[in-house]
């Protein structure tokens, strides 16, 4: 009985296979590797072919691009954070061209876009503006795919209203130029390049070169960066943000005359704040590399400044990554920006490098406290720490000119030395020593 019940059930499972082989092999399957195929409406002239092993999410790499009128572009590729401060849809960084409109554009027009959607925008023309005033509710994606726009005073991107508008660098290279002051529009004035009222992400794959008279990018909202390659050359801020700065991901290569990421909205003293998770970071400032009203954070990500300051805020808070800084005036700089908080700095880690120019400088400077728990310091400089309030050091290495420091006294002579005028703070020693 049990010899012709397992004869029975083996049967069955080769059947079973069999059958699973045929419809596996009806559907297209080979293996491993998996193929997606398809094709949208005439009016996006966009296809979709590509294929791909394993996960369909990655981490950021890799090219993806739209291609003539047909365009190809590869499967989601999603920029990785633990954060709960972006979306999925902020960290991926390819655009759903299921349903997309095309826009080619042409010199002396205005492109209004009044409702959500993902739009392509090609082509190349002088005094030139997207316009995208859409519902409250609507999200509206923007890529950008060998756009080549020189204006001379409005922006290229000019967001009125939406609920999020993504910009999404994708396919060939594009280039957004304003030449000259920009024009007002009403009692708005419209002092960027890409020109947000409200929240906006910068992502994608492909690169992006924005050239202007004042400031790069402008957010009266939140600004979020989890992609791209944005090489910002400006006379003024580069990014810019009322509420806050997120990044996530992406290239950010800029020169500024002014700050590069700048948050700051003076009707809140209790917004403007930046936080860096990922992403690579060159900036040259002719005054501060970054900039929070209220709290700037790092804790991933590779920063390499130059500039008169390198990172400010009334709170700063460093958990990892990679800081280079090259200053001439301060470093590392807490001050009072916003009564809504006190004043300090706190490093957890990270790899913190900081070289100072001469003269009356320094590399850690703390109007308020210093607490120093992890990390790595390299620093270069004549003063090393100066810090108005309790310094505190448990943990983390710290080396001044070439030398491993035991104990850290406010203010800090460069090579190790307790030196100087102390500036009202408290000396820390060596984590695990004595206090002196």
């Amino acid at each position: 009985m049990l010899k012709k019940l397992f004869s029975n059930t083996a049967a069955l499972v080769l059947v079973c296979t069999a059958i699973l082989a045929m419809c596996l092999a009806a559907c297209g399957y080979t293996g491993d590797q998996r193929e997606v195929s398809y094709s949208v409406s005439e009016n996006s002239s966009s296809s979709y072919s590509g294929s791909q092993s394993g996960s369909p999410h990655s981490t950021q790499s890799g090219n993806s691009s739209i291609t003539g009128n047909s365009g190809s572009v590869q499967e989601d590729i999603v920029t990785e954070t633990d954060s709960d401060l972006f979306t999925e849809r902020d960290l991926t960084q390819t655009a759903d061209l299921s349903e997309t409109q095309t826009v080619t554009v042409t010199s002396d027009s205005t492109y209004t876009i009044d409702k959500d959607g993902v739009y392509v925008l090609s082509g190349t023309a002088e005094n030139f503006t997207v316009v995208v005033e859409a519902g409250d509710e609507d999200k509206v994606q923007l890529v950008l795919d060998g756009l080549s726009v020189t204006n001379e005073n409005d922006p290229v991107i000019y967001v009125k209203n939406a609920d999020k508008v993504f910009v999404t660098s994708a396919g060939d290279d594009s280039t957004l130029t304003v030449t000259e002051a920009f024009s007002s529009d009403g009692s708005t004035s419209t002092d960027a390049v890409i020109f947000s009222k409200d929240d906006l992400v910068l992502n994608g794959t492909g690169t992006v070169t924005i050239s202007s008279a004042d400031n790069g990018v402008s957010c009266k909202d939140d600004l979020k960066v989890t992609g791209g390659t944005w090489n910002i050359t400006c006379a003024a801020d580069a990014l810019e943000a009322n509420d806050s700065i997120a990044v996530a991901g992406g290239t950010l290569n800029i020169k500024t005359s002014k700050d590069g990421l700048h948050a700051e909205y003076n009707e809140d003293n209790t917004v403007g704040w930046i936080t860096i998770e990922g992403g690579v970071l060159n900036i040259t400032a002719g005054d501060d590399a970054i900039h929070a009203t209220t709290i700037l954070t790092v804790s991933g990500g590779e920063l390499n400044i130059t500039a008169a300051e390198g990172l400010e805020a009334t709170q700063i808070e460093i958990n990892g990554g990679t800081v280079d800084i090259t200053a001439t005036d301060d470093g590392i700089n807490a001050g009072q920006k916003s009564k809504a908080l006190s004043v300090g700095i706190t490093v957890n880690g990270g790899e913190i490098s900081i070289d100072m120019g001469a003269g009356d400088t320094d590399a850690v400077d703390s109007n308020g406290y210093l607490t120093i728990t992890g990390g790595t310091f390299d620093i270069s400089a004549q003063s090393a720490f100066d810090a108005d309030g309790t310094i505190s050091w448990t943990g983390g290495t710290i080396y001044v000119n070439g030398s491993q420091i035991s104990t850290i006294t406010s203010q800090m002579m460069g090579g190790g030395m307790m030196g100087g005028m102390p500036g009202g703070g408290m000396q820390g020693g060596m984590p695990g020593g004595n206090k002196h």
